[in-house]
């Protein structure tokens, strides 16, 4: 593996939405992303997932369409990551993988409230964990709950996984010879103001030195454990 021990695994919500038949979840994407957390987590990787809600209410969107209120659009965005998170659980515990469930926003009888040092013992004992709800605040996306978790919970590197294959210097679906990086620095990618995730996120990972790796596990999930294991898959962000 690339030295890295605990991840955070970000996932938007569009992943698992079955677009064919217009379903907010699709069990067989689930499923599948079930299957590859239980291969990365047999290689001996602490795994946190901190999951968008985006199949089932995206927050900003649907609030400049319908005029909902800020507030109460992202306190709904924050519910549906639960539910997203409560569904790849039960796949898991299917799959006899230990999981546990983290909620920013108190779900009793539902799942555990979150809080940094019972989520650690959980990774630590050997359960993947999956942190929901969120930051708990309004205001803030699941790149910035990736990233505060990660920042918490003392991860080596935050896997964003998505359907973009890597950070380009330009945008590829309007730019013929628009090249990839392999990797690059949170410097770079400031100076070149490329898009890679909401300024408090971006901040809060270059801070406190938390790499960040872009693969397209839309396209192919297995190019989540090809990144962990070294191979050349996507972009690295890094203060080298």
């Amino acid at each position: 593996m690339k030295g890295y021990k605990r991840v955070i695994i970000k996932f938007s919500g569009e992943v698992l939405k079955d677009k064919a038949n217009e379903s907010v979840i699709n069990f067989n994407t689930v499923y599948a992303l079930c299957e590859e957390l239980k291969i990365l987590h047999g290689m001996g990787l602490e795994i946190g997932v901190v999951m968008g809600g985006g199949n089932i209410f995206r927050g900003m969107s649907e609030n400049e369409k319908w005029g909902y209120d800020r507030l109460g659009g992202d306190y709904m965005g924050m519910l549906a990551t639960i539910i997203n998170s409560m569904a790849i659980a039960d796949f898991l515990r299917k799959l006899e993988v230990a999981v546990e469930v983290f909620s920013a926003l108190p779900m009793l009888n539902v799942c555990e409230t979150y809080y940094p040092r019972h989520a650690q013992k959980a990774m630590a004992d050997g359960k993947i964990v999956l942190l929901a709800g969120g930051t708990g605040s309004a205001f803030f996306s699941t790149d910035s709950a990736a990233a505060l978790r990660a920042s918490e919970l003392h991860a080596d590197v935050i896997i964003k996984a998505t359907k973009v294959d890597g950070v380009y210097d330009k945008d590829p679906k309007h730019h013929r010879d628009a090249v990839k990086f392999n990797e690059i620095s949170f410097q770079e990618v400031l100076l070149q103001h490329l898009q890679v995730m909401d300024s408090t996120a971006f901040s809060l990972c270059m801070d406190n030195d938390i790499p960040i790796l872009i693969v397209n596990a839309q396209k192919d999930l297995k190019n989540i454990g090809r990144a962990v294991r070294g191979e050349v898959v996507g972009t690295t962000i890094s203060n080298f």
